[in-house]
Formats: C-alpha cells, structure tokens, sequence
C-alpha cells in the first residue's frame, strides 16, 4: 500500500526535532499542541517507527531512526519549497509562503508598513513574520526558518548576504528637559558624565559601548533592557540617556512623553538597515520580489515609520 502523509506532517516533525519540545514547536510554525501530537503520531504509525523518546522532565529527543528520518525529511521540504520557486518563476506569479525576519529594536516600527504594502502587491504570498535578536536571526537563516530578515550589518558572517538600504547613524536619546537637550550634537565624552540606560542586547550593547572604549572611557549605565521601547520609555522619564540608530516617525516614548534624538558624532560608526539571507535565497522568486519591494520602499528619501536623513543632509 502507498505510504500517507502530508508535507504538513514532515514540517511540525521538523519543529519539533529541532526544539525538542511540541510546545516550543507549536509557537514555532503557530499552530495548536495537539495539533503537532497528532501529526508525530500519525507519522509513526504510518512508517512503523519511534521518532522520539518521551521524556517528561526533558522534553523530546529523537531516536537513532528519527534523526535519520529528520535528515530526509529536511531533504524533501527543501524539494516541495523549490518546487514552489519553479512553479512561480514558471508562471511568472509571486506566491506561496515567506518567512522574514526582523531585528527586535525597529520590527514594530519599520516591517509591519512594509509588510502591509508587499501583501497589498502580491495577496498570494502568506507572509510570516519573526522578531529575533541578531544572533538569531543568523541562526534562522542558516537553519532555513526563515528566508530574509531585515536587519543591521552588525556582525554579519561571512556565508550569509547582505543586501544595504539606507545608512543609519547613531543618535543620544533624552528627555526634553536634560542638560543636553539644546545641542545639535553630542559626543560620548559629553554623555560620559550622565546616567545611561543601555539598550543590552546581543551584539547592539557592544556596538554602542564601543564608542566609549575607543576613547578609553567607561560609560554610567544606570539601567539595562532588552526592549527599545522599555527603553525610550525610561529616557522620557530621565532615568537616563539612551542610543539607537533609528528615528520613529514620532518623537513620543511610549507612554507619550517627548524624547529629543541628538546626532552622535566622534569615534561612532553608522550602521546600514539592510536584508540578510543565506547563499541561494535569491533563487525563490518571492524572495526577489520581497527584495525588490524593499528596495523601492526604504529609500534614503522615505522609510516606513522612521525619520532618514539623506547623505550629507
């Protein structure tokens, strides 16, 4: 008799190798717990095989016979996905599902416009979006959970692309009544003296603690968080000086204080907001016309929810 199953089975068993967990796995592809358990199931009686050991305090693990099934698993969803590619390049159609990534400090500002504007243009594509750290978003794309992300080219690897948009500068954040509220710029030096609120995430407080130590000078952090909204919403309320590279549309914290965003200049590099993916990405064509979107869109001119400064403005 033919073998039944779905390629749906062969994602959620996937997710579920990859997290160890069905809990983990369901948040993972959004779809219910039981929903993944009946499918593992499903897939076991069907090839007669344990794909996992149940261990209640530890999760899942696969077996010697699941991890062999995974690795072909992996081998006919990679075969489905370019089926699709072949398919639209064929018909000449931009549809199917797209899975982008973005960078946690600008994902509530920049993709949900941008998003808005590519389903506008092409309604077939079922477009998924993630918000990750940089090192996750490198892990997704390696692993293939997702196809692009839109990001910094901070600490890029070398076998993942980047494609640069805009060119992004460093700026202070202060409440409207700090001391340094009136400059038109600021240094680190002058912002050494007062109380930082760190925006601490993989590789981003790096990156702004870097423009302390190349002047040899350790910086008052005050506070750290791992959410720039958190963030903004302390500097409104003068617990501190913040820094970021991007500049809403608004210059409201969150709780609807007002937030002045001072240039930085000295020894600070500006960051590019561009899309990261791994080597054959461009070979999907919703891929290139989600490429190809945002580069119309994130121009030095315009970007969805942030204020840019063109070159030499």
């Amino acid at each position: 008799m033919p073998l039944r199953f779905t390629l749906r089975q062969m994602e959620y068993f996937v997710a579920v190798g990859e997290c160890g967990s069905i809990a983990l796995a369901a948040e993972k592809v959004n779809v219910s717990s039981p929903s993944i358990s009946a499918a593992i199931s499903q897939l076991e009686a069907e090839f007669g095989l344990q794909l996992f050991i149940r261990r209640h305090a530890h999760g899942l693990s696969l077996t010697q016979g699941g991890a062999r099934f995974m690795t072909v698993a992996k081998e006919l969803l990679d075969k489905a996905a370019s089926l699709g590619d072949l398919a639209n390049d064929i018909s000449g159609q931009v549809r199917g599902p797209l899975n982008v990534g973005c960078l946690l400090t600008f994902a509530q500002i920049v993709l949900p416009q941008l998003r808005r504007s590519f389903v506008d243009a092409w309604p077939e594509v079922e477009f998924r979006q993630f918000e990750r750290d940089q090192q996750e978003l490198f892990d997704a794309l390696r692993s293939a959970r997702i196809d692009v992300a839109l990001t910094y080219d901070l600490n890029v690897p070398a076998d993942l692309e980047f494609i640069p948009l805009i060119e992004l500068p460093p700026f202070a954040l202060v409440h409207e009544a700090h001391e340094l509220a009136h400059l038109d710029s600021v240094t680190p030096a002058e912002l050494a003296d007062y109380p930082m609120v760190l925006l601490d995430l993989p590789m981003s407080g790096d990156y702004f603690l870097s423009f302390f130590t190349k002047l040899g000078i350790t910086p008052m952090i005050a506070e750290r968080t791992r959410d720039i909204a958190v963030m903004r919403s302390l500097v409104a309320n003068g617990f501190g000086y913040g820094m970021g590279n991007t500049h809403p549309a608004t210059e409201l914290a969150p709780d609807g204080r007002r937030l002045r965003f001072i240039p930085m200049t000295g020894p600070v590099r500006s960051l590019n907001l561009g899309l990261l993916m791994s080597e054959g990405a461009r070979g999907s064509r919703t891929v290139r016309a989600f490429i190809e979107h945002a580069q119309a869109e994130i121009t030095d001119v315009r970007a969805p929810g942030l204020q840019v400064r063109p070159k030499g403005a």
